[in-house]
């Protein structure tokens, strides 16, 4: 569905004053939908995996999980550990640290570990040769291969442990927090885990920042010398919709995947953790893609820029101080619900100026059915300078006479 836009600026005039700290404020009004599915139908549960460790569904333009299970459990990831080293690579490329057209070796140790005189899944270059980074990233990504992935590691860092701990730190930006990895392949090795929020927001990461990248994940076969192998994910095969993103399996892991779709302008992410084959862990994440599309939608409530409230200043050369959000306000709901929404503003009683614009001054929070499903800061969207003298000697007069 696409996402509806506010139908005003919501410049509502808040005079808070000394009155309570956290304010309500009316929903803004989205633009009519096409095919909006009526108010009373109530949203079912989500289709849990009938084999799995743990599971999410989560919302790409908003980060909301729309439904999970064990979604903070460490877990060993497999193969989807090769998004993280896809997204490490892609940064350095980025960063000017590497290029795509740089001759990557496949080494003797990127061989024997990952290649195939293994056990786990290999691209097939030749040893002691070389071949561009951007085919060893197609290697990687669309055939799973464990020796693409150590020596691209190798390539961009020097050593598959030097590349670790730079996928520790890109993921730590990411805000993955329950995450730690040790190798570039995802083969079980101690201390080598993730959880599936995490994995989530890998998957967000992945589609925002490096688009180009992404797209090698809805390859559905690739071909190195005389040997072609398929694309690994199901769902490329069985819904257009879904573009991503990467399958995994070991013992240790059971069969795992990480999925994405969109349907017009809204985009799924769904992690599948532990499941008992490929086959069952395609058709659990698709019922999960489905219903999300089905029964959630998103709305793009508030624009940076726009004049959310009103708040009396002190001292300042304006009376009132404008708030508003710095970047585009979303929110995702089941379908009918938007208009159950309550945004409110959470601010400090008292504000004295000066004020520059983009300053945070509070908290604009939306709840349904008393839980927060979207926050964002309250910024000043324009400054408010501080008044002369006798102004704010005669402000701090009104100031501690209401305080009495």
């Amino acid at each position: 569905m696409k996402f509806r836009f506010a139908a005003a600026a919501m410049a509502t005039t808040l005079f808070v004053g000394m009155v309570s700290a956290q304010t309500p404020l009316p929903t803004p009004a989205p633009a009519p939908a096409p095919a909006a599915a009526p108010a009373t139908v109530a949203t079912p549960p989500a289709p849990k995996p009938s084999i799995s460790k743990a599971w999410i569904l989560m919302d790409y333009a908003t980060g909301q999980v729309l439904a999970g299970e064990n979604v903070h459990e460490q877990l060993a990831p497999a193969s989807i550990t090769k998004v993280m080293t896809s997204y490490v690579v892609a940064a350095e490329v980025k960063n000017g640290k590497v290029r795509t057209d740089d001759q990557v070796m496949m080494s003797e140790r990127a061989w024997r570990e990952g290649g195939a005189g293994t056990d786990g899944s290999y691209s097939g270059f030749p040893v002691n040769q070389t071949a561009r980074l951007e085919d060893m990233e197609k290697g990687m990504a669309i055939q799973s291969g464990n020796d693409a992935a150590i020596a691209l590691a190798e390539h961009v860092a020097g050593s598959e442990e030097a590349f670790a701990s730079l996928m520790n730190s890109y993921a730590a930006k990411i805000g993955m927090k329950d995450s730690h990895f040790v190798n570039a392949h995802g083969l079980s090795a101690p201390g080598h885990h993730t959880t599936a929020y995490d994995l989530a927001l890998l998957g967000r990461a992945m589609v925002r920042d490096y688009p180009e990248t992404y797209a090698y994940n809805k390859v559905k076969e690739f071909t190195v010398g005389s040997i072609t192998q398929p694309n690994r994910n199901l769902l490329l095969w069985r819904d257009q919709s879904v573009d991503g993103i990467k399958t995994g399996h070991t013992s240790e892991a059971g069969y795992c995947l990480m999925s994405s779709a969109q349907r017009g302008d809204q985009r799924l992410v769904a992690v599948v953790l532990g499941g008992g084959s490929e086959k069952q862990r395609a058709d659990d994440s698709l019922a999960l893609l489905n219903w999300g599309f089905r029964f959630f939608e998103t709305h793009r409530m508030y624009e940076p820029g726009k004049v959310v409230a009103e708040h009396k200043v002190w001292k300042g050369k304006t009376a009132t101080l404008q708030l508003g959000v710095a970047q585009p306000m979303l929110v995702s709901v089941p379908r009918g619900r938007y208009n159950d929404l309550k945004p409110s503003i959470d601010v400090p009683k008292t504000l004295e100026a000066p004020f520059t614009a983009g300053q945070q001054v509070g908290t604009l929070k939306v709840m349904l059915d008393n839980q927060v499903v979207a926050q964002a800061p309250l910024v000043a969207v324009a400054a408010v300078e501080e008044a002369g003298f006798f102004k704010r000697l005669w402000d701090s007069f009104w100031m501690w006479w209401e305080s009495e």
